[in-house]
């Protein structure tokens, strides 16, 4: 059965969350240690990261979960055509033009200037189109797998593929599979064996946001969102030699907006506001991200006492009885309380296939939306979840 198309999957136009995987070409090592020269490529995963943290500053794209890993990367999206209607069409042009500056980059190595932003905003079909495209997840990947290809060729001295191909897409359709996949992409590194804990898995969501509320924080990789004046931009062009623009925008590019964050700053917060309307975009106005709405009807100190108990539960110490304390939140959800390690541990036998992630139910609801009897996988993950 051939892949479904991507309108089958998500909507620019409308609020989604996906679970997306990206793979390395041949699922080599090109991000950690090759198992056939020995060279140690793992520095590039705190590419992966810093370019994701960047693009998470411009477009209407809420990361909610990331684990970068040796040979692969997952994500769960979350795209925001609310937050980007809210958006002036200058915000929209200068957003657009820090990632996509066109030829201008290569010719003069300019920032982009108060003139490109209004002439941009004076082509309103063209500007329209661009609005949809920050909220394409699309778009989000596209502009994350490029450039970290062409980096990595560059240093290679090589040329050809970086990634395997287009990205793997699943849709998130109800909170249970939001938890599950959640837990399940933090716990990558656990479940790979490269950590016993999750707190000793860098580049990776929960340890981001562990280490930020102990107080850690990072060079802030967001963009700069204000245009260079244009009067500025030419003497910089006509008197500055090429050499020195160029070591500029390269010590620019380590911290664009000179600010240190909070290590989990440029992340979804976790937890969903009670005070806020479900459909209330909660526009960030900060510059490091979309939005400020969470995803999880939980709090961080029960999300993290449930993933590390479900960390703990490895083959050789397996205890099926959840923690009394966590029962309530799986229950909650249509969980079965003895398949929860398995549907985490062992989700590729659950999900590996599928077309959504969720309880059978709400897996069925959306295959009749996009006019399908069932989706694939459907009847794997009933036992995970009690009778509806």
């Amino acid at each position: 059965m051939p892949r479904p198309q991507r309108s089958e999957q998500f909507d620019p136009g409308e609020v989604c969350i996906v679970h997306v995987v990206q793979r390395c070409v041949r699922r080599a090592f090109l991000a950690g240690v090759d198992r056939d020269s020995g060279k140690d490529y793992s520095f590039r995963k705190e590419w992966i990261r810093r370019r994701m943290e960047a693009l998470a500053s411009v477009f209407a794209v809420d990361v909610l979960s990331y684990a970068v890993m040796s040979n692969h990367m997952h994500q769960i999206l979350r795209n925001r055509p609310d937050v980007c209607c809210q958006w002036t069409d200058q915000e929209v042009a200068i957003r657009w033009l820090r990632v996509f500056p066109g030829r201008r980059l290569e010719e003069h190595l300019a920032e982009p200037t108060e003139n490109d932003v209004q002439a941009l905003v004076r082509d309103k079909e063209r500007l329209a189109e661009i609005r949809r495209r920050l909220a394409d997840i699309s778009w989000f990947m596209r502009a994350l797998a490029e450039p970290i290809a062409r980096m990595a060729n560059k240093q290679d001295d090589c040329t050809g593929r970086f990634w395997e191909g287009r990205f793997k897409c699943q849709r998130i359709v109800d909170e249970a599979g939001l938890l599950a996949c959640s837990m399940y992409v933090d716990l990558n590194p656990v479940r790979a064996a490269m950590a016993e804990f999750p707190e000793q898995t860098p580049h990776t969501s929960v340890y981001d946001r562990a280490k930020a509320r102990q107080g850690a924080k990072l060079a802030s990789a967001a963009f700069d969102l204000q245009p260079t004046p244009t009067d500025e931009a030419g003497r910089k062009i006509r008197d500055t030699p090429v050499d020195e623009i160029r070591q500029e925008r390269k010590q620019k590019q380590r911290n664009p907006t000179g600010r240190m964050i909070r290590r989990d700053g440029w992340l979804s917060p976790l937890t969903l506001s009670t005070d806020k309307l479900s459909d209330e975009p909660e526009v960030h106005t900060g510059g490091l991200r979309s939005s400020d709405k969470g995803f999880l009807n939980m709090s961080w100190k029960d999300y993290w006492e449930l993933l590390c108990w479900t960390a703990r539960q490895s083959a050789e110490k397996l205890n099926p009885r959840v923690p009394a304390s966590l029962r309530k939140t799986l229950q909650t959800l249509g969980i079965d309380l003895s398949m929860w390690r398995d549907l985490v541990w062992n989700w590729q036998r659950y999900f590996g296939n599928s077309v959504c992630v969720g309880r059978p139910e709400s897996i069925k609801q959306h295959a009749a939306k996009t006019g399908h009897h069932h989706h694939r996988g459907q009847a794997a993950v009933r036992s995970c979840f009690a009778p509806g």
